[in-house]
């Protein structure tokens, strides 16, 4: 099969033919219709997480099985699928409770082993993490369901519990953070949309975003303060910096929810955080790691009811060779969407 590679990290991505994967033991092997590229595969191919190389990216996905295990009982070949970038072993206690998104021996397709920027994917414990996609939902939209726009529902509506009526700052306006806002408006919050790009945030007006900010200049959190008449209920940082974090945390009013939803790299260590804020004002920090299979029906029934429709987020579709030149830059390119990869495309 063709897939998106590299051999050293920070090396140049190239399109080569690779032996196509296998089924493990309790999974299958996926044909993959369409992959979202997101700056967690920027990070991986930075060095910023743990990978095996040589290395294929990519975590968020959805196509038809092509392979099954004969341990596998609730899928068969040809069945439309998606599944969360976080995939638990189907064991542990966690897995058992719905709660695989934190399973202590979780796989990821895309940064634990070879991921979806590619032809074909094998996934691990299917009956565990595998979701039906239905007919009425295409395979990009599904895609995009996998890392960002799972993870944005579950950041509000499982983590944050936003209410109607409360603010919403969302730091950030790219794939996650404008599922954020159009999540937020469908559950009945008033949003502020923040980002350096104009674009971006033109696209969050357009899904229900109340106010944007452009951040050259802009002092977030008291603007914030000012237009919710002393800072937001929830706010999330969906972009991952020192910057968008603080700004997200000091737009709180006392007694707020942050969502840290973008990864941290570390500075000196450790990142830093405006801890005295969050004790000051008793601030509640949530983390958010994607979303587990168990929790995706009540998403995807409002994906089915128009409530919800990720694939207005698409912005553009590419193959694979235009991914591989992508993929070093994408945590500097401009974007006002999600980028999606269709593997036959030329």
């Amino acid at each position: 099969m063709h897939a998106v590679i590299f051999d050293v990290i920070q090396g140049r991505p190239e399109v080569r033919e690779v032996p196509e994967p296998k089924a493990p033991p309790g999974g299958v092997v996926v044909r993959v219709a369409a992959t979202g590229m997101c700056r967690s595969d920027w990070h991986a191919w930075a060095g910023h997480d743990e990978i095996t190389l040589p290395h294929v990216p990519g975590h968020e996905l959805a196509g038809v099985i092509a392979e099954v295990a004969p341990e596998v009982t609730r899928w068969r070949v040809g069945d439309r699928v998606t599944v969360p970038f976080v995939c638990g072993c189907g064991r542990c206690a966690w897995c058992r409770s719905g709660q695989a998104q934190v399973c202590p021996d979780q796989e990821q397709p895309g940064f634990t082993h070879w991921g979806s920027f590619a032809e074909y994917v094998a996934l691990h414990a299917a009956d565990t993490n595998l979701v039906a996609v239905p007919d009425g939902v295409d395979f990009a939209a599904a895609a995009s369901l996998g890392c960002r726009f799972a993870t944005a529902y579950r950041a509000l509506a499982g983590r944050a519990r936003l209410a109607e009526g409360e603010w919403v700052t969302v730091v950030g306006s790219g794939g996650v953070g404008l599922s954020a806002v159009m999540i937020a408006r469908a559950l009945g919050g008033r949003v502020i949309a923040v980002d350096r790009n104009p674009e971006a945030l033109a696209v969050a007006a357009a899904l229900g975003a109340e106010h944007t900010l452009l951040t050259d200049g802009t002092d977030v959190p008291a603007t914030v303060a000012g237009l919710t008449g002393g800072g937001s209920h929830v706010a999330v940082d969906a972009v991952g910096s020192e910057q968008t974090c603080a700004d997200a945390v000091l737009s709180l009013r006392r007694r707020g929810r942050h969502v840290q939803v973008g990864l941290l790299p570390p500075v000196d260590g450790h990142p830093r955080v405006p801890m005295a804020r969050v004790i000051g004002w008793e601030l509640d920090v949530l983390g958010s790691h994607g979303m587990a299979a168990a929790d995706y029906p009540a998403m995807m029934a409002l994906i089915e009811q128009g409530a919800l429709a990720p694939q207005r987020l698409i912005e553009r579709t590419i193959g694979l060779t235009e991914a591989a030149g992508l993929l070093p830059r994408f945590d500097n390119a401009t974007v006002a969407g999600m980028t999606m990869i269709d593997p036959a495309a030329p």
